[in-house]
Order: structure tokens, then sequence, then C-alpha cells
């Protein structure tokens, strides 16, 4: 009488050979299913970003003319220049004068707010979204070098503590920049919530990278447990020796 598991063994080698004879592999129903969609991933053509027709003339003069409306009501003697990126969509605007803390504003509100003005009068002249980016003094770059700090800074403290951190409320722009610096770590996940003006990143502990590694014996920094104790303990001792060199020295320098 065949047994159980030599049955199932002689219906899988069953299974194979009607495969390989049938299609040419080796390869089971079940997974040649799973692999077609993979294949139309790979062939699957690249997104295009969609071409903005506009008259660049028209689009720059109405930025510079509403700009400068704004600012004759401020009082403020501002110089505009404005440039048009076609192949990425963009408009960018940049805006030279003194007090321009005032344009800036806290945390760049103010700057965020006239952008969206700018953008809501430009996009009435076109076909599509243009992007719209106001800068001045290089903020944008500063705000930008500011937020990766930022958001190594907190993944340190959410891996040291093992506690999520809420961020500030962000822009899309700034949530962008947070995601981005922490998208290859491996032991902190970045996710937005809340509505706006009030969205903001919630930076926490990847259970899974965590766990792995914590029951392989190595550390967040991807060394050995045992070689950093053991380094760990060569330090203190090396402090403590340094403590006593010093000491010494200061008792034979009181005596002469």
């Amino acid at each position: 009488m065949e047994k159980t598991g030599d049955r199932f063994h002689r219906k899988n080698f069953e299974q194979r050979e009607f495969d390989k004879k049938r299609y040419g592999r080796k390869d089971s129903g079940r997974e040649r299913k799973a692999a077609e969609p993979r294949a139309e991933k790979q062939e699957r053509e690249p997104k295009v970003r969609q071409e903005v027709k506009m008259d660049e003339a028209v689009v720059q003069q109405k930025a510079m003319d509403f700009l400068k409306q704004v600012f004759g009501a401020m009082g403020m003697e501002v110089s505009v220049e404005t440039t048009v990126n076609k192949e990425e969509g963009e408009l960018l605007v940049m805006m030279t004068g003194d007090d321009m803390g005032i344009l800036i504003g806290k945390r760049g509100q103010t700057l965020d707010s006239l952008q969206y003005l700018v953008s809501l009068v430009v996009n009435k002249e076109t076909e599509g979204y243009l992007r719209v980016k106001l800068d001045t003094e290089n903020y944008r770059e500063r705000r930008k070098d500011t937020l990766e700090t930022l958001a190594r800074n907190i993944s340190y403290k959410v891996k040291r503590t093992k506690r999520p951190v809420s961020l500030e409320p962000m822009n899309p722009y700034e949530r962008r920049i947070i995601h981005s610096v922490l998208q290859n770590d491996r032991y902190v996940v970045t996710r937005s919530e809340g509505e706006d003006p009030y969205r903001h990143v919630v930076i926490s502990l990847k259970r899974d990278g965590y766990k792995r590694d914590r029951y392989s014996g190595k550390n967040r920094d991807g060394g050995n447990r045992e070689e950093n104790r053991d380094s760990v303990r060569d330090n203190s001792h090396n402090r403590q020796m340094e403590n006593v060199v010093e000491k010494t020295e200061e008792k034979v320098l009181s005596k002469h």
C-alpha cells in the first residue's frame, strides 16, 4: 500500500513533468502566474510628465504684476526675476531687496502663502498645472538642510527611546524632504497624518528591522554586541589611564 508521503511526492513529480512538457519549464502553474505580473511591470513605460501649454511671456508678466501690487501695498522695494523651466513645468521666482525676512515669515509661512497666491494667478493662463517656486536669500536650500538635519536627529531619538515622534505641521514639499531622507533607514518608518494645514509627519520605529537585528546579535550600527562591549571597556580603561597620567603630571609639576 502506498504511503501518504510517497503519494504526495509522486504527484509533485508528475506535476513538474507535465509543466516541463507543456511549457518547457519546471515552474508550476502558480509560480508561472505569479511571475507574469512582474514581467508586465518591467515592460511598463515610465511615467512622462504632462507638458504644460502656456505663453511664457504672459505667465512671467502676470507673476511680476501681481507681486508688484503686493509689494506696493506693503511699502517694500523688491526686485523680481522669473525663469520658466518647461521640461520640469516650473516657474522660478527670485526676489531680492531689503528686510526680506518679512517676506519669509516664521518658518517660511509668509513665503509659502505668497507662493500659493502666485500659483493661483499664473495657472489661469496655462493648460495643465504649472508649479511655482518663490525663493529669496537662498531660503529654500537652507530650509532643506535644516529639515534633513532634523529628520536624522529625530530618527536617532526614536531609535533610542523606541517611541514615535510627531513633527510640526509642514507643507507637502517639506514633508517630502523628511520622507526622502529616512526612506532607506533600516529602523524607522515615516508617515503623514492629519489634514492640511495641520498635516504632519510621524517618525516611528520599524519593528521588524529592530527585532531582526536584536535577535541576530547586532546593534543598530550593524556591529556585533560583544565587539562593541569590548570596545567600550577598552575606551573606559583608556580614559582611566589618562586620568591617572594627568594626576601624576600635576603632582610632579607642583613639586617643582
